[in-house]
């Protein structure tokens, strides 16, 4: 279950975009719970099924707008709260639909909706063109004049004259300024009614984290897996391969060293060769289980030698307060080289960019190029790999690539740092 923060909507030209979407998506919300009633009662029927997985796609296509927008208003990123569908036939996933409680309290979102969707994106847009309206009266007053009428200023203060009509101005600047300061609290007032009924109960929260860390754990075993199967691989095509070599030109040496000597030079010259090249072989795969650089200089000084090995340039920005455990370290290391390796090999890119931050107790580092862009998660690619391996520590991985570029990576991990001298690693 993972997500990432946004910024709270602000700027008061785009809440009056959203109140006027907003009033027209809660009368629109009435025609889904209206096709989804429908649905559920006919099931008795057999049309009833293929309605009622029509509707349910619907009603959650419709909710997961609400909480985009909703979360939006907050600043806070609002789940789904739907409990995972279970494997096997149809009857057991409609089933835990019918069971889920996320189900029925987006039907009784949707009638709520209906009410403070509408009054509160209403109000907001009523109050912008009341006061618009009193601050422009005098221009209007010519048009009541012709018709014998008049107007009263708030439904209270009678203006029967021209010079009364100014009247109205100073009352349209009140209105603009409530306008100014209750249209954001009204909108996250509506926010969070949608947020009590569309996000996770504590319940839902605890299944999809089991989900999750059953995930996890089922893709940290594997990625161990593969792990041990690579070292065990090169253990035996490499420094095995090359000791045994060794031992066989020690041997030759040796039966040599008496009556060739100088065959028994360039069996010794051989040997020496084969444990340069074991020790070189060795060196890279304990480089690859944990990188020295990594104990020695920590992850601040790791990722600025990755840049710094790099053929492109990459610009390295960002300190850290203190150093992550050794596990997390080792993550989001690969996860940089990794990336760094994507955007040598498919990027097209001139130059690249490194940023590290720490905030609210989450570990961020960021990775971007100029290069063509396109990127994206797909099962078996490089992204795939580094999005498992964060995984296994609750991090995130997300990915901006438009066609074009520019392409960046989001690499967020939970984590506290240490600060003082560390142990050896």
């Amino acid at each position: 279950m993972t997500t990432t923060a946004t910024r709270p909507l602000t700027g008061r030209p785009a809440l009056l975009g959203l109140a006027l979407s907003l009033a027209l998506l809660s009368q629109l919300g009435i025609a889904v719970f209206v096709f989804q009633v429908v649905s559920i009662s006919l099931i008795p029927v057999w049309i009833g099924f293929p309605l009622l997985a029509g509707s349910i796609a619907l009603c959650r296509y419709f909710t997961d707008l609400h909480r985009t927008i909703s979360g939006t208003v907050l600043g806070q990123p609002i789940q789904r709260p739907y409990l995972p569908l279970p494997e096997g036939g149809w009857f057991g996933k409609i089933r835990t639909v019918f069971t889920d409680p996320a189900t029925w309290r987006d039907l009784l979102w949707l009638i709520v909706n209906a009410v403070t969707g509408l009054v509160s994106g209403v109000t907001v847009v009523s109050f912008l063109a009341g006061s618009l309206f009193y601050l422009t009266f005098p221009f209007w007053w010519p048009l009541f004049h012709a018709d014998d009428i008049d107007p009263m200023l708030l439904g209270v203060i009678s203006m029967s004259t021209f010079g009364e009509s100014f009247r109205a101005v100073p009352a349209g600047m009140i209105l603009v300024a409530l306008w100014w300061w209750g249209a954001p609290k009204l909108l996250r007032a509506n926010a969070h009614v949608a947020k009590s009924l569309l996000a996770p109960t504590e319940r839902t929260r605890l299944a999809l984290r089991v989900q999750e860390l059953s995930e996890s754990r089922a893709e940290s075993v594997d990625t161990h897996a593969a792990e041990l199967r690579r070292i065990e691989r090169d253990l035996h095509d490499g420094a095995q391969a090359r000791l045994v070599a060794l031992g066989m030109s020690l041997g030759m040496a040796e039966e040599a060293v008496a009556g060739d000597p100088a065959a028994a030079r360039e069996l010794l010259a051989e040997a020496r060769q084969s444990t340069s090249k074991a020790l070189s072989e060795l060196r890279d795969l304990v480089r690859g289980i944990h990188p020295p650089v990594l104990a020695d200089r920590g992850l601040d000084g790791a990722l600025r030698a990755l840049a710094l090995a790099n053929p492109l340039p990459v610009e390295v920005t960002g300190e850290l307060p203190g150093r992550p455990q050794a596990p997390v370290e080792s993550a989001v290391y690969f996860a940089v080289a990794e990336a760094l390796a994507n955007m040598l090999k498919h990027s097209g890119a001139t130059t690249g960019w490194i940023r590290m931050s720490y905030e609210d107790g989450r570990l961020g580092v960021s990775i971007g190029d100029d290069g063509k862009g396109g990127a994206s998660i797909t099962p078996g690619g490089g992204l795939h790999g580094i999005e498992r391996r964060l995984a296994a520590f609750d991090g995130t991985l997300m990915v901006t690539s438009p066609v074009g570029g520019p392409t960046t990576l989001f690499v967020t991990l939970p984590c506290e740092l240490l600060t003082g001298p560390q142990p050896a690693q």
